[in-house]
């Protein structure tokens, strides 16, 4: 997760409450053990976000441009797996030889890997992965290159150990709750095909925005005007991933030729299935902004900014942070206009009915 240049994918999480005075020197007590210190297994902790070997974890090193700016840094040893099966096989070959055997049992087979890994991994360098963290005190919001299940657990086990509490994942429910302070939780299931139910579908309202987004964006002229930050051009394009739950989750990825005009996304629209990811690009004057959006999770892919300005390091970092919040604004804006339109019963009412022709009148090439 590099702020300083090129796209950027991240995850946000929202923090329950600011985090201590002394936080730099909490994270600096669950620093990383030396690299030295690495046996068998695996060691964990928090680096600076200058590099993974950067165990100096100070207020000069932590804080970057206004923001605290570190890395969960795990490290272990792994022996190729092309490697290990070639000394394995080269040791098997020797065994059967010298027992003059046709082949070799399990239970051997088994032994000879394990002496094997037992030989061979002290000798391996060791393999480092970060999941990066960016704390921005203004908007009291982390930006976290966790973007997996997986990686988050262990993300937030690590904010946890080093300040006492974790990050609350900003999604669909947790943005709702934090901005307009309603809970959406309980919304029933809504079909956007007219030859679906709604109780064929499961409420899910990542799945409903960003299908929503793209029947407005085509619908209604692309053009939507944000509290605070002004005029956005909004625009859905392929690869698009969709996706219906229901008995087992079927999805469905289309990305050749010209995906939004395709006889393929048509029939998925009226089998049920709702847009799970896709490109998004939202403008606003001469700014725009490029990335794949993944909506249950509101995690964002390859985010491009624009170019700015040439500016020293320190500046460069801070208008591109600019940058992303302004962009983090929109897309939650335009999240809180699909909220306030699905809890309008009459609107709504209105608006799925206008979903329900679009979807059953889209024009289709190949």
């Amino acid at each position: 997760m590099s702020f300083e240049s090129g796209s950027v994918s991240f995850r946000m999480l929202y923090v329950p409450r600011d985090l201590p005075a002394d936080a730099v020197a909490r994270f600096a007590k669950h620093a990383a053990p030396p690299i030295e210190t690495l046996g068998d297994g695996v060691i964990q902790g928090w680096v600076t976000g200058r590099h993974l070997l950067d165990r100096n974890i100070t207020e000069a090193t932590a804080l970057h441009g206004g923001y605290l700016r570190l890395t969960l840094m795990q490290a272990e040893r792994k022996i190729p797996e092309a490697l290990l099966r070639a000394e394995c096989r080269m040791e098997e070959l020797a065994h059967m030889q010298a027992q003059g055997l046709e082949r070799i049992s399990q239970s051997a087979r088994r032994d000879i890997r394990e002496s094997i890994s037992k030989r061979l991994l002290p000798t391996m360098p060791p393999t480092l992965k970060g999941i990066g963290l960016l704390y921005d005190p203004r908007s009291r919001l982390i930006y976290t290159s966790a973007l997996s299940d997986t990686q988050l657990d262990a993300f937030q086990i690590g904010l946890s150990l080093a300040l006492g509490f974790g990050g609350v994942p900003v999604l669909p429910e947790t943005a709702t709750l934090q901005r307009k302070k309603t809970s959406i939780k309980d919304w029933p299931p809504c079909s956007f095909s007219p030859d679906v139910a709604d109780e064929d579908v499961t409420s899910d309202p990542g799945l409903d925005f960003l299908t929503w987004l793209w029947f407005a964006a085509e619908t209604r002229g692309g053009m939507f005007k944000l509290d605070k930050v002004g005029d956005w051009g909004a625009m859905i394009e392929g690869p698009l991933t969709f996706v219906r739950e229901g008995a087992g989750a079927h999805e469905m990825v289309v990305r050749r030729g010209e995906p939004m005009v395709s006889a393929e996304a048509k029939a998925a629209l009226l089998a049920g299935k709702k847009l799970r990811r896709a490109k998004l690009t939202l403008a606003r004057g001469d700014l725009s902004f490029t990335c794949t959006f993944d909506a249950p999770s509101f995690v964002v892919r390859g985010l491009k900014v624009p170019d700015g300005e040439k500016l020293d390091a320190i500046s460069k970092f801070q208008e591109r942070m600019t940058f992303v919040d302004l962009f983090k604004e929109a897309l939650l804006c335009l999240f809180d206009r699909f909220v306030d339109e699905r809890l309008d019963g009459k609107k709504w009412k209105a608006t799925r009915e206008e979903i329900h022709t679009w979807v059953k009148d889209r024009k289709t090439r190949g």
